[in-house]
């Protein structure tokens, strides 16, 4: 049996600090991922399943959506995705008698650490109104309980209906469904908060909001930059590809305001040279500004256009639209103005440049760094700039990569879990189903807590995730949740949403990715949609938790039977004994799925068509790839103060909590950290080790404050500082988003720091 979850909370306001690390994975990674497996799993649970993690007969990692080669290594996982998959096989139980033990107040009290190592929830579990602790509930009941709140709405659109990218593609195009069968766009997801940027910029731009790169693009590349991202914590197995490419001759630049060890040297823990020498993976580092990457590539763009024949003339010419205002725009690029605005020296951009200029073939891969601030969508379009100058769409090794978080996110989005769907996609739905599917936009993230903080929504529906964990303005959304008639969590383990409810609140406890899910119509599987478009299944092998739970597509399908009643035609009721019926419907509405129960039968799966990858056809208003011309932005930062990004630890997976360590940063047994340049702590009177209150400042001068972080002398970029989320979510006002995309902009927090009692 695996050892008891903690007793107590841990205090997380004491980190101790060491020297940043300067590579990533090797035998210390091998030693810290089986220690924390054997803890949740024990030794021979441990095997059985780390075995079957992105295998083709086995289960999709639950964590990020870093796709897999064709041919499968042994070991198919990286040191955090066994981190999830130990948490979701995990031996811990929360029962009832836990909440019995535990009133919803006395849970509000702990960390997200604490809740998380609880164990997996055995019970739906209800919040009467006016109770103060969960108790067991009937699955009848439950089902009772949301048609009658749902029922009991003035308009379909008083109810949100949230999806975590875990979910199935199976599971999210029922929810979808039901949604619109009962009247409403209101689908929120947790792109919404990460690379809803990128599909704004990459649709206006190409087309699709999708990346146009296979993995053996990234093998096949002469020139990788890798722009605010950090794929030695976020998806580790990123590295393994980088190595390849290296190995064939690739370049490699990286853009981001601190040194990351994964991206210095590589150990790969595959293979014994990996292990003991590793790769050194980057070439050029440009230690760049927070928010300053638009302004890089605008001067990029002018350089290249100003030098003769490196503009691939054949494609602007064929393929693209708005050449003559772009270059209008990027020949005003000033290298003083630039140089401000990046942090950088010249000589840095102008080595980046002689490395462009050299690549045939160069890919341009993100993440958060560049989707979250005020101007991410305008930055991601000066990105597909860069690469549409020289021909760099719709060639083999170059192309555009979001490197997308959660393992389903994309595969979410494409089955229709969007608050904006396209007129095409809600036809299909409705000639399928025989229903009329709601026209008018719906609610994003942002806009769904506007509308349960001002009364507009009432009904919460979550399908994992951790919502409150996950978005900004902490107080304002905790207040809004507070506000709702009943809130919703469909949930495999414990986190602080489920602190934080509606008069009432249900949990309803879910298979996870690594249990056997077998219906009437015998042993299921479900499928996932990886960061590069292809699509393939996921079979768990454990025995469930509780023999109380029941899976994604049983829940969305009991629940849309409940509330819509015989007056659906909908055979719900089919979907919930063979998933194969929801992928025959998946197939007659959603592009690229013909066929969808045979294709996916194969090993590995398919691959989705890309129209710009596959054809350089793009879909666009204009039927060509638009460049654009935008202002360039980047944040102002007024005297005295930092600029603040958030970011995860190491032993972190969006809001989920590992443990209280970021081993590469030096950070260990604790969380409420800055990290902030030696000379400017030293210039703002914070020693090393000084504690400090996170004061962030906006146009709308309420104070938002996160007190008692310790002050870390750290590398990062002059005038930037990094903390983690969700500690510091509180900072970001709800209304601070990105231009186009809505997506909070916590990469760019203009923060002071004053002296903190914290001793």
């Amino acid at each position: 049996m695996a050892a008891k979850p903690p007793a107590g909370d841990p205090v997380q306001d004491a980190p101790q600090v060491a020297a940043p690390q300067h590579a990533a994975a090797g035998l210390p990674a091998i030693g810290h991922t089986l220690k924390m497996a054997q803890q949740q799993m024990g030794v021979r649970r441990t095997a059985r399943t780390l075995l079957k993690v992105n295998q083709k007969d086995g289960f999709d990692c639950p964590g990020c959506a870093w796709p897999e080669e064709d041919k499968r290594h042994t070991a198919e996982f990286c040191e955090n995705g066994a981190k999830a998959v130990a948490e979701e096989a995990t031996l811990r139980r929360v029962t009832p008698d836990f909440f019995a033990a535990h009133p919803v107040a006395d849970l509000a009290t702990r960390s997200g650490y604490w809740l998380g190592q609880q164990g997996r929830i055995t019970q739906p579990m209800y919040l009467a109104e006016g109770a103060d602790r969960y108790d067991a509930v009937t699955w009848e009941r439950a089902f009772e309980i949301m048609a009658e709140e749902l029922k009991a709405l003035g308009s379909p659109d008083e109810a949100v209906f949230y999806t975590s990218g875990r979910t199935s593609n199976e599971a999210a195009f029922l929810l979808q469904l039901f949604a619109r069968e009962f009247g409403t766009n209101n689908l929120p997801d947790c792109s919404n908060m990460c690379h809803e940027s990128s599909g704004s910029a990459l649709t206006q731009t190409i087309g699709i909001g999708k990346g146009s790169v296979s993995l053996e693009d990234l093998h096949q590349a002469d020139l990788i930059v890798v722009a605010g991202q950090n794929p030695g914590t976020n998806h580790p197995r990123m590295l393994t590809a980088l190595e390849k490419a290296k190995a064939a001759g690739a370049k490699i630049i990286s853009v981001n305001p601190l040194p990351e060890a994964g991206l210095e040297r590589f150990k790969n823990p595959q293979t014994p040279r990996g292990m003991i020498k590793g790769a050194a993976l980057t070439d050029l580092f440009l230690q760049i500004r927070l928010g300053g990457d638009q302004a890089l590539f605008r001067l990029l763009n002018k350089l290249i256009i100003e030098t003769d024949g490196a503009v691939d003339q054949d494609f602007v010419r064929d393929h693209t639209h708005g050449f003559d205002d772009f270059a209008a725009a990027a020949r005003d690029a000033d290298w003083d103005e630039t140089l401000a605005a990046t942090g950088l020296e010249r000589s840095a951009i102008e080595q980046a440049l002689a490395m462009v200029l050299a690549s045939k073939r160069t890919i341009v891969c993100w993440a958060m760094g560049l989707t979250q601030h005020k101007h991410a969508v305008p930055t991601i379009r000066e990105v597909v700039n860069f690469l549409l100058l020289r021909g760099n769409i719709g060639r083999p090794g170059a192309g555009v990569c979001p490197v997308r978080g959660h393992s389903n996110v994309q595969g979410d989005r494409t089955m229709g879990i969007f608050e904006r769907p396209a007129p095409a996609f809600l036809d299909a739905l409705d000639k399928e189903f025989g229903i009329t599917s709601p026209r008018h936009h719906g609610f994003d993230v942002v806009r769904s807590i506007q509308a349960l903080r001002d009364g507009e929504a009432k009904v919460f529906f979550a399908m994992g995730g951790n919502f409150v964990g996950a978005t900004p303005d902490t107080d304002v959304t905790e207040a809004a949740m507070r506000r709702a008639r009943l809130t919703v969590h469909v949930s495999t383990k414990l986190n602080r949403s489920h602190a934080v409810t509606g008069a009432r609140a249900l949990i309803l406890p879910t298979l996870g990715r690594t249990d056997k899910d077998v219906q009437a119509g015998g042993k299921q599987f479900v499928t996932v949609e990886d960061s590069m478009g292809m699509v393939h299944s996921s079979r768990g092998n454990l025995t469930p938790a509780s023999p109380h739970l029941l899976s994604e597509p049983v829940i969305v399908a009991r629940l849309a039977r409940a509330v819509l009643g015989p007056a659906s035609a909908t055979p719900w009721e089919e979907f919930e004994k063979d998933y194969g019926t929801i992928r025959d419907r998946i197939s007659r509405v959603v592009p690229g799925f013909e066929d969808f129960n045979a294709r996916v039968a194969r090993p590995g799966g398919f691959t989705l068509p890309h129209g710009p990858r596959d054809a350089r056809r793009f879909t666009t208003d204009t039927g060509k790839a638009n460049f654009t011309a935008a202002p360039v932005e980047y944040p102002q930062l007024p005297e005295g103060r930092l600029l603040l990004q958030t970011l995860r630890s190491h032993d972190q997976y969006n809001t989920t909590i590992y443990g209280l360590d970021d081993r590469y940063r030096g950070i260990r047994g604790g969380r409420r950290v800055v990290l902030v340049h030696p000379d400017d702590a030293r210039a703002l009177g914070f020693a090393d080790g000084a504690y400090a209150d996170l004061v962030s400042e906006w146009k709308d001068g309420v104070e938002r404050r996160a007190p008692g972080f310790r002050v870390v002398h750290y590398p990062t970029a002059r005038g930037c500082a990094a903390a983690y989320y969700p500690e510091t979510n509180v900072l970001v006002p709800l209304d601070a988003t990105a231009d186009t995309s809505n997506t909070p902009a916590s990469k760019s927090v203009v923060v002071r720091l004053e002296q903190s009692a914290t001793a």
